[in-house]
């Protein structure tokens, strides 16, 4: 154990590197080079946890949930592993590469069992790692979502509560703005999330619940307001991520009877944000509302009346109009909420319109098309459908919209001719969930197969129009248990060896010597003196800077963002007196006019003599 104790304090000098001599003088340690520091890192990092275990006497595999405080030994081992915890916390938020941050990580993930035993340490790494998954790059991400998940997985409800607020916060924080480079990292995040609400289902009823009726109440307050600011809230990458998350998370446990109470008020959102505003330039955000609708009802087996939000964008002018705008460029609805006016009249938007809607509608009946009751379901959407071929003049719009009705008449016979055959009545619920169900699997139905050629042409457009490929990792697997081999633990190894093989040190903080006001006063008086007054590097010029570009209004602001040192206080009395800013410049260039005339007199004077000598 002494041993153990000179390693730490060793592990300690070194993590503590910059911070000043104190430290190292306090441990009889001195880091020489970046060669012993790397050293020193490695090897605590690698065997630190194991000597914990083996010192406890644990027999479990590393990861195994367990109590600390019921070891015997714990109270002696807790400095120790204090000790550890904490300088890795400190040495983990002034590491800048990613290869470094990584090994940690994994690393401290084989100990966040004893994080259980040390709630504060717990609250801190929770912070940091949460800050690496969100704003990290590369592999950093995805080892701090293991790190978050191992947490929430050993150390109890309490801290699985933090981890799934944590998580959903930082990912509303990152999904403000959505681009075609940063679609996929947002639904890598996603993923995330939804991985982590699956490890208690009783907590995430809890933290879900929370959540969605914050999202009701802001769309409560838009339609009760309906303000321009009301409306922006709602009508926001932020908001419309957040829902899509929670549509992810009850479409994927859709089997779990604790989430499916859920199911309708996350509907009720999803179709209120979609009529909030009804008109054109909207048409990509009620777009996104009716694919998280279809994908709700796939997933959790319910009917959603969606055809009546698709059937209200064909009736609108904007596609019955002639195209005006010209050609135009082709719109990705997925990274597109809001479309400008001019863009309403170019032919790829009116294009780009019914396409998606034949797309939707097709989405949304291909759920019931081996259902029994399906040729009553579709009544309402063949109507709509079959006025707007009467009712358009374009002739491709017309053969988009006549092939899906020529799909659905042939699905209705097919569904008539399966149920004319059939010997069971309604009430029969067992025999009419088994109803077309070896079809079903075999997707045989017309609709089915009509459905699937649309997916593919849709994902071409897509492909299409994506100007960069970025490959992210979109689906995590589950791994309850850790099954690590030796190949892995060796790979590991090996990448911490070369992370911790450079020439990078900590970087020392400089310590501020305290001042001396009597000194700085001689040299502000001397200076004064040999410029005649406010020279041109004077604190004087910064004051008034500040007090020309700040506003009445905002005053305050400007108090708690500026504060005046002592130099400061001296030179910007009269604008605290309330004198205002135009008064001290016309002083100031007096002063500065002043000065310069005194300069050029001297300067007369030393020619003079210069002629005399």
């Amino acid at each position: 154990m002494g041993t153990v104790c000179n390693l730490l304090k060793a592990y300690r000098t070194a993590c503590h590197y910059g911070d000043g001599d104190d430290q190292a003088l306090a441990n009889n340690f001195n880091i020489a080079s970046s060669h012993v520091f790397n050293k020193i890192m490695f090897f605590t990092l690698s065997e630190m946890d194991g000597i914990i275990r083996r010192a406890l006497g644990m027999d479990g595999k590393a990861g195994s949930v367990f109590e600390p405080d019921k070891f015997p030994r714990w109270k002696k081992l807790e400095p120790l592993v204090r000790s550890y915890v904490g300088n890795t916390l400190h040495i983990l938020t002034q590491m800048t590469d990613n290869q470094m941050i990584t090994f940690t990580l994994k690393r401290l993930k084989e100990s966040a069992c004893f994080l259980g035993a040390l709630p504060k340490f717990a609250h801190k790494y929770l912070k940091v790692v949460l800050h690496f998954w969100g704003r990290g790059e590369g592999s950093v991400s995805l080892v701090s979502f293991l790190f978050i998940r191992e947490m929430a997985l050993l150390l109890g409800t309490d801290h699985l509560d933090a981890c799934l607020k944590g998580m959903y916060k930082e990912y509303a924080a990152n999904s403000k703005f959505v681009t075609a480079s940063s679609l996929p990292r947002i639904r890598f995040m996603a993923n995330c999330v939804v991985e982590l609400y699956g490890v208690d289902f009783a907590a995430s009823y809890q933290q879900a619940f929370v959540f969605i009726r914050q999202l009701a109440i802001i769309l409560r307050n838009a339609l009760t307001m309906k303000t321009k600011e009301a409306f922006k809230q709602v009508y926001s990458w932020q908001y419309v991520n957040c829902l899509e998350v929670w549509v992810r998370v009850l479409s994927t446990y859709a089997d779990r009877k604790d989430l499916q109470p859920l199911g309708y008020p996350l509907t009720q959102i999803l179709t209120g944000v979609a009529q909030l505003v009804p008109t054109a330039r909207y048409f990509p955000l009620r777009i996104h509302c009716v694919q998280l609708l279809n994908l709700l009802a796939a997933a959790m087996g319910i009917y959603i009346p969606v055809a009546s939000l698709l059937l209200d964008m064909l009736e609108f002018k904007e596609l019955n109009k002639p195209p005006t705008g010209g050609v135009g460029k082709a719109i990705d609805f997925g990274c597109t909420l809001k479309v400008s006016k001019p863009t309403l009249k170019t032919r790829a938007f009116q294009d780009e319109c019914v396409t998606t809607v034949v797309d939707q509608i097709s989405e949304h009946l291909v759920q019931w098309s081996y259902s029994v009751a399906f040729p009553e379901l579709v009544q309402v959407p063949l109507l709509g459908l079959r006025r707007f071929v009467k009712a358009t003049k374009v002739g491709r719009f017309q053969t988009q919209v006549k092939q899906l009705l020529n799909q659905i008449e042939e699905n209705i016979s097919y569904v008539g001719r399966k149920r004319d055959n059939i010997s069971f009545c309604p009430k029969d619920s067992q025999m009419v969930t088994s109803f077309l169900k070896e079809e079903k699997i075999a997707n045989a139905s017309p609709l089915s197969k009509f459905c699937a050629s649309l997916r593919q042409s849709a994902m071409q457009r897509r492909s299409n129009m994506q100007t960069s490929s970025v490959l992210v990792k979109e689906e995590i697997h589950k791994n309850h248990a850790d099954k690590r081999s030796d190949s892995d633990e060796e790979d590991a190894l090996e990448n911490g060896a070369n992370a911790f093989n450079s020439d990078w040190l900590p970087p020392k903080k400089v310590r501020r010597q305290p001042i001396d006001e009597e000194k700085t006063k001689k040299k502000r008086s001397r200076t004064e003196d040999a410029k005649g007054g406010y020279g041109e590097d004077s604190d004087a010029e910064d004051v008034v800077e500040d007090f020309e570009l700040s506003s009445e209004d905002d005053s305050g602001l400007n108090e708690m963002d500026h504060v005046p040192s002592s130099d400061e206080d001296q030179s910007a009395g009269p604008q605290q007196n309330g004198i205002k800013g135009k008064n001290t410049m016309t002083k100031e260039k007096k002063k500065r006019g002043n000065a310069g005339l005194r300069n050029r007199k001297s300067a007369k004077t030393r020619k003079k003599w210069k002629k005399a000598k």
